[in-house]
């Protein structure tokens, strides 16, 4: 009986954290996690950029994630599923050319947004509005997405 008391409030407890946390990531948490990332970067980029792509260091939580790419051709360095794919050849649904506006308006020091339409990760594949926040950090242009 006591263990089955401690396993329930141990459920209670996760799912009150989560319930807190919120299931999708807020603009302010996505702008946190950017700040975070080009800390870092500046700091380090090689271990920063391979930290990232295994989505250690914060760079993942929910459904938030950092994105980076090479500002020169558009290579994308971390991403969770389209690693080594050209950002400039990245379009939502309706055929917003996101990936080549988030190229042209990341600028170092400032951070701009995209609005486009994306699928959330790891539900279905119908997509939703999401902005991304983009800077340039080095010699890449880096950025964190949330879901409206």
């Amino acid at each position: 009986m006591k263990r089955l008391m401690t396993l329930t409030a141990t459920i209670l407890a996760c799912a009150t954290s989560a319930y807190s946390q919120g299931q999708h990531g807020t603009e302010a948490e996505a702008k946190a996690m950017l700040d975070k990332a080009t800390a870092a970067v500046k700091s380090n980029k090689a271990g920063t950029l391979e930290s990232m792509r295994k989505g250690e260091g914060g760079a993942v939580d929910r459904d938030l994630y950092v994105f980076c790419a090479n500002a020169s051709d558009g290579t994308l360095t971390v991403h969770p599923t389209l690693l080594g794919k050209n950002l400039r050849e990245v379009k939502d649904k309706n055929g917003k050319a996101l990936g080549e506006e988030m190229l042209k308006v990341a600028k170092e020091g400032t951070y701009e947004t995209v609005t486009y339409y994306w699928p959330r990760p790891g539900a279905d594949t119908t997509p939703v509005e999401k902005v991304s926040i983009v800077t340039k950090v080095t010699d890449q242009v880096c950025g964190v997405g949330y879901y409206k």
